[in-house]
């Protein structure tokens, strides 16, 4: 380690001290390739657990108004689909999170370690350096993950409404979807909402990350360092930190999701109307609140999601530390 790293790596163990929380396991601390093996084998079971709520979700952004309550939602899918209907196009799914989540974490650690290592170089206080880092990090992991979650998303959500009247091309698994969508339109058939998606992620992931590390730090004051070291206390502040997080994320951006969703849906070969075409047919068609379809299971979906993915997260970060590194 260099002279100048040292003194960083000095001074914030120093900082974490005096503001009363934990050291952080920092990205030059893991071990990559236990990182990545044991992140895709927890990140796929959460994923599995959470999927049949974006489902539900899915369906009714895409639903033709009235609008039916979720519990009816979920009552149709059951009887029409049985309890496969809401994994329908989750092997899809599954296969682009291993690669998606590798790029979202790696970016998202790479950017904070390299961000918040110069914000402290250049005298700017810790707990401004470290939100800085995380937004930073957020926005770059986002990006990075859009580019492999954007396909992975039209396959699946295609293969999620199929059964649905908006959906009137079958397709036979994740595979045949993406043949008959690649033929259909090509690489940008794939692609439908890429903008959108960075639009919709990029600010709900810096918003994200800083938020979640203010609501741990203010936390861990409350909390106390007499419970640093306790398993219970991490999670518990990692987890109501990562909900709080998740819920105004989900809020906050669902709006352009409905759009993005209504977008990526869209039968092959039909013709994809812009973002303000789209935005405009949902007024139209049900008015400011046909933005919020959905909402519920989202907010419920986002809330869980944040709080299950960070404490793995977490806890993934501990498992993958160096020997000697904590």
């Amino acid at each position: 380690m260099s002279f100048s790293a040292a003194r960083v790596a000095e001074h914030v163990a120093e900082v974490e001290d005096a503001r009363g929380m934990p050291a952080e396991v920092s990205w030059e601390m893991l071990d990559k390739s236990r990182f990545f093996v044991l992140g895709a084998a927890l990140f796929s079971g959460v994923s599995a657990a959470l999927y049949p709520a974006v489902v539900l979700k899915t369906h009714l952004q895409v639903a033709a108004p009235p609008q039916a309550a979720a519990s009816a939602a979920a009552a149709a899918i059951l009887r029409r689909d049985g309890p496969r209907g809401f994994y329908r196009g989750f092997g899809a799914s599954l296969a682009g999170t291993v690669p998606a989540r590798a790029l979202y974490m790696a970016a998202l650690e790479a950017t904070k370690s390299a961000v918040g290592s110069a914000a402290l170089r250049l005298g700017v206080a810790e707990p401004a350096a470290s939100a800085a880092a995380s937004a930073a990090g957020g926005v770059s992991a986002a990006v990075a993950a859009q580019v492999v979650w954007t396909p992975v998303d039209v396959v699946s959500q295609r293969l999620m409404v199929q059964t649905a009247p908006v959906a009137a091309a079958r397709y036979r698994g994740g595979a045949d979807a993406f043949r008959k969508i690649l033929l259909a339109d090509g690489v940008r058939g794939l692609y439908r909402g890429f903008g959108v998606s960075v639009l919709t992620y990029a600010p709900s992931s810096a918003a994200w990350w800083a938020s979640y590390a203010t609501a741990q730090r203010l936390l861990w004051r409350a909390v106390g360092p007499a419970h640093h070291d306790s398993r219970g206390a991490a999670m518990g502040v990692q987890g109501v930190s990562a909900a709080a997080a998740g819920s105004a994320a989900a809020l906050v951006t669902m709006p352009l999701d409905t759009v993005r969703t209504r977008l990526q849906v869209l039968d092959a070969g039909a013709q994809a109307p812009t973002l303000a075409a789209a935005a405009c047919a949902l007024v139209r068609e049900g008015g400011w609140a046909a933005y919020y379809r959905g909402l519920g299971p989202r907010w419920v979906s986002m809330s869980l999601s944040s709080a299950t993915m960070v404490t793995t997260y977490e806890f993934l970060k501990r498992l993958s530390a160096k020997e000697g590194s904590l």
